[in-house]
């Protein structure tokens, strides 16, 4: 261990100017034993300190290292553990306790003795030495008498101290003067013996000769000691006369110190007085203002309005603690209160007041808009109320009932204007709707006395016949060819969707500047929103919200939102069911009619919800537009319907089918109304429905004609939807114009067929038979040779068909063509030509079976293909 303490001083500890005066090997109790050592170190320059210095041996190499060191003024605890029996175990508490065991029990007794001895010398530090043997710190401490305990210390603490440079110096010396030192150890030594008596003996003789000297210094210091006590008697009265000034300037000093907080606490007393006049006294003139101020001028408002934003601010001043217990505090609060009160009671009943006058005031004016479609402006009325908005803002974050209460009250009133106001504005929008007085009456309107009154139950009384009147007529007269009819319903629908129009168009501005000064005037937020849906627990017949609010505490901006929601559904609760009337009588009027209302509600839907999607007139004009979308797809299916209960004559021609011709009509108005529409995909899905119905009903027609065969029916109905898709250019029904092409045409080559198998009958029978041997495996060549398909039953046949009866066999065919197609396709030239085409391509087949199976025959027609072309052209000039 020595040598380990010697290697530590020399490589660690000396380089940093210490001194290791002790050491002991430990382990961290409880892990793995990894040795180190703790050593108690002193600094060689002063002031001294002492530390506890954790080393440990290197991984890398053979040398030591410095870890950790603690300073020993921050050790609190010294634990052995156990003060009877050996325990290696011991615990040192710095800014945590670090526990430690010991090679062995003598080491950690020593070291715990070394740590004891250095407090006591250079800290004097009150270090709790806990389960250490008494016995240990006795042999440390020193007796009563022996007053150089330093001296003893530094001796018991210095077991090793190094030779200085000099102290090295005079040995090499002394060394060099003996060369036989090292060889001769004995020699060395009896030399420096003898020496060293040489100079005791002088030492003695030196002091022997200074014994007078000695004595002068001892009466010298008698003399000193004597002064020194006069001095200290000096000093003591010094002392005895500077106490008493002491006392004196402490008194003083606690004498300032009263005067210093005095001053402190008036200046502080001054401060807070400053406070609160200054944010509690409010103005004579403002209160002056509040209490009777002018509510009805422009300046009377103005001055109430700076009044009311100083009281508040008097109101809402941050109080510091204690203030609200001065009995002066309580009264202003109090006088606040009670101007707060009055002022929100007067302005209170003056709205009320002004929006009953409003209600009067506009109801005069109702009369000249009577007869006008137009609505009554509400913007110089907003105007006037707007200069009240700062004084509604103050009226909520102070008094939520009162503000609550008029707004209940603005809805109450204006919700019954405005109810007058549409209902008259519809009135009139259903008389120029309907027209003259006895078509009004028709569809269940009337007037009376000069005011237009509207009856909504009769509207809905209105049987499905009655609804279809116009519809029907329409049609009706459309197949009789009567334009003015068509021209007049034409007419009749552009006056609907001008006037359906102009009412979206008067209702629109309506309701936004309606919401907009809603939100302005009792300062809702309502921009910004997110699409959303009130619930069922808001109240919106009572007008304001379920919800109870303290006074003054604002509403969250999304219970704004529903508020003005609320609001506009309380004033305008009339709007959504006078416009499903009037979208009603629309429909009644004519069904068509839901094409307009449709492209129009939807543009102003979509206006509507770029604008606020969560807005009151994005939701209302939403609903209607799905009563008009229903309405619509009900138009559709009635006609499907119309289509399937279709009953043709049992004895006149078919011809161009009523729901063709009306799927027409409705094509091309449809495509008039949607062009550039916004729901361009209602349509194309309507189209879809109601050409699959043309196309199976046209069907279902054309198996039960008795009159017109088959063929023409379908040729002809198929034609005029093919010509209709053509000329409209509906792209979503590319696929059925391709189908309708492809149906006219299979079904009149069909016709054509069938119609030319009647003119040259036999001739027909007599060479399919040949082409039945044919087809069962008789050779061409040897059909002559069969009994009834010799050479000359084919000239007996061929007799029968001359020239003239063929042509007259066409002339009858001809005419029967003429019979079964209607004028109004005008395709009997189409078909003629067809028929032309394919005579003469039998003739032609004819011609080549003639060949084949009689050749060598000298076998002929009776004409030729010229006299076929000669004689259609004939037929078809002569008719």
């Amino acid at each position: 261990m020595t040598a380990i303490k010697h290697a530590l001083q020399r490589d660690i500890f000396t380089p940093n100017d210490e001194r290791l005066l002790s050491i002991v090997n430990v382990c961290k109790a409880g892990k793995k034993k990894k040795n180190c050592f703790l050593c108690a170190t002193v600094t060689t320059e002063r002031p001294v300190q002492v530390k506890v210095v954790k080393v440990k041996k290197s991984d890398k190499g053979d040398f030591y290292k410095r870890q950790i060191a603690w300073a020993l003024r921050d050790l609190a605890v010294v634990d052995a553990k156990d003060a009877i029996k050996e325990n290696p175990e011991f615990d040192l508490h710095f800014e945590k306790i670090y526990k430690w065991v010991a090679s062995s029990t003598a080491e950690k007794n020593t070291f715990i003795s070394c740590i004891w001895k250095l407090n006591q010398r250079y800290l004097r530090k009150k270090i709790d030495f806990v389960n250490v043997s008494s016995q240990l710190l006795e042999e440390s401490v020193p007796s009563g008498e022996n007053q150089s305990v330093a001296g003893g210390d530094e001796e018991a603490v210095d077991e090793y101290q190094e030779l200085n440079a000099r102290e090295e110096q005079d040995i090499e010396i002394m060394m060099e003067g003996c060369e036989y030192a090292i060889s001769n150890a004995e020699a060395f030594a009896e030399k420096l013996s003898r020496e060293l008596q040489v100079l005791d003996g002088a030492n003695i003789q030196s002091i022997m000769a200074s014994e007078k000297q000695v004595n002068i210094l001892m009466q010298l210091l008698d003399e000193a000691l004597k002064e020194v006590d006069q001095i200290e008697l000096k000093l003591s009265s010094y002392e005895e006369m500077l106490q008493s000034v002491k006392e004196q300037m402490d008194q003083i000093s606690e004498s300032n110190h009263l005067i210093h907080l005095s001053n402190t606490n008036i200046v502080k007393l001054l401060s807070e007085i400053e406070f609160l006049v200054n944010h509690m006294d409010l103005a004579k003139g403002h209160i002056k203002a509040l209490q009777e101020g002018d509510l009805a001028s422009s300046r009377g408002i103005e001055a109430c309005t700076n009044a009311a934003d100083a009281l508040l601010q008097c109101m809402n001043v941050a109080l510091r603690p204690g203030h609200d217990m001065l009995l002066a505090v309580k009264q202003q609060q109090q006088r606040f209160s009670d101007l707060r009160e009055h002022f929100a009671r007067r302005l209170a009943n003056h709205l009320n007041n002004v929006f009953v006058q409003q209600g009067h005031d506009q109801s005069s004016t109702l009369a000249q808009h009577s007869v006008e479609l137009t609505l009554p402006n509400h913007h110089p009325f907003h105007r006037d109320l707007l200069r009240y908005a700062k004084l509604m803002e103050w009226l909520k974050s102070t008094d939520y009932a009162k503000y609550e209460g008029l707004t209940k009250n603005y809805m109450d009133y204006l919700s019954r204007l405005y109810e007058r106001e549409i209902k008259d504005f519809f009135e009139v929008a259903k008389i120029k709707m309907t027209g003259t007085t006895k078509e009004s009456k028709k569809f269940g309107l009337h007037g009376s006395s000069g005011k237009l009154t509207g009856s909504t139950s009769s509207l809905n009384k209105l049987s499905v016949q009655s609804s279809g009147s116009r519809r029907s007529q329409s049609s009706s007269l459309l197949d009789m060819g009567n334009m003015s009819a068509s021209d007049l319903d034409v007419a009749d629908r552009t006056k609907f969707d001008k006037i359906f129009e102009q009412v979206l168009s008067e209702l629109e501005p309506l309701c936004l500047a309606e919401q907009d000064f809603i939100s302005k005037f009792f300062k809702l937020q309502q921009h910004q929103s997110l699409p959303g849906t009130m619930t069922e627990a808001e109240d919106l017949d009572g007008g304001t919200p379920s919800r109870q609010h303290n006074s003054g505490v604002p509403l969250p901006v999304s219970s704004e939102k529903d508020m003005i929601r609320q609001m506009m559904t309380k004033i305008f609760r009339c709007i959504e069911p006078e416009l499903n009337n009037l979208i009603a009588l629309g429909d009644k009027i004519d069904s068509f009619n839901s094409l307009y209302m449709l492209v129009k509600m939807s543009h102003h839907v979509w206006t509507a919800q770029n604008v606020d999607p969560a807005s009151f007139l994005s939701t209302t004009l939403g609903n209607v537009l799905v009563t008009v979308k229903r309405n619509f797809d009900k138009c559709i299916s009635n006609q499907i319907r119309q289509m399937e209960e279709v009953k043709i004559s049992k004895k006149s021609k078919v011809g161009i089918l009523p729901f063709v011709a009306e799927f027409e009509e409705f094509a091309g108005l449809a495509e008039s109304i949607f062009k550039n529409a916004e729901r361009r995909g209602d349509l194309d899905k309507a189209y879809t429905k109601l050409i699959r119905g043309v196309f199976v009903n046209v069907e279902k027609v054309a198996n039960e004609s008795q009159k017109t065969p088959r063929d023409v029916v379908m040729m002809e109905n198929f034609h005029h939807i093919f010509a209709t898709l053509s000329r409209l250019k509906i792209s979503c029904l590319e696929a059925e114009k391709k189908e309708a092409k492809q149906k006219y045409t299979d079904h009149l080559q069909s016709y054509v067929i069938y119609s030319l198998g009647q003119p040259l009958e036999k001739l027909n029978h007599f060479f399919e038979g040949v082409e039945a041997r044919v087809a069962q495996g008789i050779r061409e060549e040897e059909v002559s040779y069969q009994l009834a398909f010799n050479k000359q039953e084919l000239r007996k046949v061929i007799k029968e068909y001359p020239g003239k009866e063929v042509k007259k066999g066409l002339d009858n065919l001809y005419k029967k063509v003429d019979k079964h197609l209607c004028e109004e396709e005008n395709l009997l030239q189409v078909v003629w030509h067809s028929m032309q085409d394919e005579f003469i391509r039998q003739y032609k087949h004819f011609e080549g079976l003639i060949a084949r199976c009689y050749p060598g025959s000298g076998v002929t027609m009776e004409f030729t293909i010229q006299d076929i072309l000669d004689y259609c052209s004939s037929i078809a000039q002569s008719h």
